[in-house]
């Protein structure tokens, strides 16, 4: 059974940090170990491994403070992100290992969401490019990139909100990227992939 400390962790990362109305907030300890189950302590350590990992900023006297997501932030995780999952479309291709049925499948899933499921939607988005990266093999790969989840996450969730109609372009973009995996083409692939997530990253540092 998960720890306390576990809990708020998984919870915070999770959950608080990927809400839009959280950002350039300050956290409610008491209200979120309410909604837990658990005590302010485990709270308070779960905020000090996240703002270790830069996710949250702790402001003394005033406690836990999740900064709005920012242009150089936003700027390192789009240029990163294309550098695995090119690399890993075109080491996919070659091993022959490209996850197409299982990229579809959170495709489709994607497809059946409303317009209200924006935290489900990006759920099935990190699935559709992790699933490409964990094709490759590489676990520290995969690692580093797992690694990339809970900001990829708020950024994704963040985007759909900034732009009405940036639901409808992920899924043809992501289209795209199957189609170009399945036709075996590397070169299609990392464009379609590129292209992809430039279009986030431009919807983002738009504002």
């Amino acid at each position: 059974m998960p720890s306390g400390r576990e809990l708020a962790y998984a919870h915070l990362k999770d959950t608080v940090l990927s809400d839009p109305s959280m950002q350039g907030q300050f956290v409610n300890e008491q209200a979120l170990a309410d909604e837990i189950g658990v005590s302010r302590t485990p709270i308070r350590e779960a905020l000090l491994l996240l703002a270790a990992e830069e996710l949250v900023q702790l402001v003394p006297k005033r406690g836990a403070y999740i900064a709005p997501i920012g242009g150089r932030e936003i700027g390192e995780l789009f240029e990163i992100r294309t550098m695995i999952e090119c690399y890993a479309a075109r080491r996919a291709v070659e091993l022959d290992a490209v996850p197409v049925a299982e990229m579809r499948a959170q495709l489709d899933e994607q497809r059946e969401l409303g317009e209200d499921q924006a935290r489900e939607f990006i759920d099935h988005d990190h699935r559709f490019h992790s699933a490409l990266v964990a094709a490759v093999g590489n676990e520290m790969l995969s690692k580093t990139y797992d690694g990339l989840r809970a900001r990829q996450i708020r950024a994704g969730v963040e985007a759909l909100f900034r732009s009405d109609g940036r639901r409808k372009s992920v899924l043809s973009e992501h289209e795209a990227i199957c189609s170009a995996l399945a036709a075996g083409d590397p070169e299609a692939a990392t464009a379609a992939i590129t292209e992809h997530l430039s279009a986030t990253r431009r919807v983002l540092q738009s504002g």
